[in-house]
């Protein structure tokens, strides 16, 4: 796999100067997520905003760049880092009395919106883990979900499309699903730029989220295959930078479906064949191909190849996935760790991880320190003290192994956890 660098990840959250493109009338202002702003002679066409933490410096970019207003706004989906930071540009409508844009998302944006209402304190604790790294673990809410711009023309069922004219430049707005079920891109022929959202994120396509609902890998390959189509010579992911080049640019589409393809149709011949997760993942893992490892435009930066084996296997299976019907009504871990231990000692168990990790057996130890934390009939005794500690190494040791910033976070948030377990075990 194709190691990131610090550049990478800073290109990715979009730490680097807006460029003007095509004939200067196109800009290109990367965040967190990016924002491209199309200027016409009858005003201006924005797709996506970034998080509203960023929304002053995004809203401060584009007025360097042009005064007239805002006509319309594209949504390539909700997410709040593609959908919130809008409240600088609503400012100005109302303090010059401009009309009001008009909002253009497909209908399960909507249905996001209410979702994110009804679901607004679990997201928050979600976004918090799988941010961390960026926000730190103090800060307020990532986002309000009551705070939304509703879409006003709305794309609607999975042949959603939609296009009008603004000016003298035509924009063409296509549906598909990929990372959500309410993506959409945008084709401006006159500029040869398509604006992609997240179907395009600078890294392995963010398929399979641990924290988030069912991703798309089958219908993301053809949103690629249809991009390909239109001979772009400017694409605008939804993250990091812009690729520039007709061959650029069908090059990082064409991997991408190819990648999409393979996963998808590889899990699925597997289920065909009878079989279950577990031998699906790791054999799924032996057959990576290298000309999809070692290409750049795959990097697991944000996203990452063992995530999408899961959104394939979750697309199409239930949650019994072992086929071992010890876990179709499983007793609590915490109770099958104290039956381990009374058959032998925490420090027998304690000793063995240790050797694993010498031996460079990570997960191995992992497994095998969870018994002394979970099955412990006290947390002061001095081998669950040090299971504790050594999984606190262990975890530091993967994250710094780990390419993918979802992985990642994922494995520092519970290292800190363990650490505020520790520093409260302490206090008298």
């Amino acid at each position: 796999m194709v190691r990131n660098t610090p550049e990478d990840m800073r290109d990715w959250i979009g730490m680097f100067p807006s460029t003007s493109f095509a004939d200067d009338k196109c800009y290109f202002l990367p965040g967190f997520g990016n924002t491209c702003v199309f200027e016409t002679k009858q005003g201006l066409v924005l797709f996506d905003f970034p998080i509203r933490q960023l929304a002053r410096r995004t809203f401060n970019g584009v007025r360097s760049f042009t005064n007239k207003p805002v006509k319309y706004i594209i949504y390539s989906h909700g997410h709040f880092d593609h959908a919130f930071g809008y409240t600088p540009f609503l400012d100005e409508i109302k303090e010059k009395g401009w009309d009001m844009p008009e909002v253009i998302a497909h209908e399960n944006c909507i249905k996001r919106f209410e979702k994110y209402n009804m679901l607004e304190k679990y997201h928050d604790w979600i976004n918090k883990m799988q941010f961390a790294s960026l926000r730190g673990r103090t800060e307020g809410a990532v986002v309000s979900a009551q705070e939304t711009l509703q879409p006003t023309i709305i794309l609607k069922g999975n042949e959603g499309f939609y296009d009008f004219k603004l000016g003298d430049v035509h924009f063409e707005i296509y549906h598909n699903k990929g990372e959500t079920d309410d993506s959409v891109w945008l084709w401006v022929p006159e500029k040869k730029t398509i604006c992609t959202g997240d179907l395009m994120v600078s890294s392995f396509p963010n398929v399979g989220n641990p924290y988030k609902v069912q991703r798309y890998p089958k219908n993301w390959a053809l949103a690629m295959e249809k991009m390909m189509e239109k001979e772009a010579e400017y694409l605008i992911p939804g993250h990091g930078r812009m690729i520039e080049g007709k061959k650029e640019v069908r090059d990082a589409l064409s991997i991408t479906a190819e990648a999409m393809h393979f996963v998808h149709d590889e899990v699925v011949k597997r289920l065909n064949e009878g079989k279950w997760f577990e031998q699906i993942f790791h054999e799924m893992l032996e057959i990576f191909p290298a000309k999809l490892k070692e290409n750049p435009h795959l990097r697991e930066m944000y996203g990452c190849y063992r995530f999408a084996i899961h959104a394939v296997y979750r697309l199409y299976h239930g949650w019994y996935d072992s086929g071992n019907p010890t876990d179709l009504f499983p007793a609590k871990s915490d109770d099958i760790a104290r039956e381990f231990l009374r058959i032998t000692t925490e420090e027998k168990y304690l000793e063995h991880a240790e050797s694993l990790y010498n031996e460079g057996k990570l997960q191995l130890a992992l497994h095998l320190l969870d018994i002394i934390i979970k099955g412990s009939e006290t947390e002061r005794n001095a081998a669950f003290l040090e299971a504790l500690n050594l999984k606190i190494k262990i975890l530091k040791e993967k994250s710094k192994e780990e390419s993918s910033f979802i992985a990642a976070n994922i494995i520092d948030n519970a290292a800190m956890q363990i650490k505020e377990k520790l520093r409260e075990l302490k206090k008298p």
